[in-house]
């Protein structure tokens, strides 16, 4: 099997996934009540872009060190969106069967950080 070339961060599957949760993020948000809208709506949001905004400064920096540091900003962002999603739901922003999808894409692309993470070990 052939090894796909990646040229920028827009090649790696975890941007790519990072995209689909912050639109997953949005669509969820969007059903928070109005008084979130500085609160919790706009953290998880400013979260979830933070996600795969450092996983493409990160792959357009000159050095390995430098993009294993985004790519662990990238995960911290991750770990602070899930923290928010639990909040949320405590407080009940929405119904549980609404967070499932954004959830299960953040385990994923959480998993996909850590695998990165560790490949990019000096």
């Amino acid at each position: 099997m052939e090894k796909q070339r990646i040229d920028s961060h827009r090649d790696l599957v975890v941007w790519q996934k990072s995209i689909d949760l912050v639109e997953l993020v949005y669509q969820l948000t969007n059903g928070f009540p109005r008084e979130e809208l500085y609160g919790l709506t706009s953290q998880m949001r400013r979260a979830a872009v933070s996600i795969s905004s450092n996983i493409a400064e990160g792959k357009s920096r000159g050095t390995r060190k430098d993009y294993r540091l985004f790519i662990i900003h990238a995960y911290g962002s991750a770990s602070e969106l899930e923290t928010q999603m639990i909040i949320a739901k405590k407080l009940k922003l929405a119904g549980v069967e609404k967070f499932r999808g954004s959830e299960n894409l953040l385990i994923e692309v959480s998993k996909m950080l850590r695998a990165l993470i560790t490949s990019l070990k000096t």
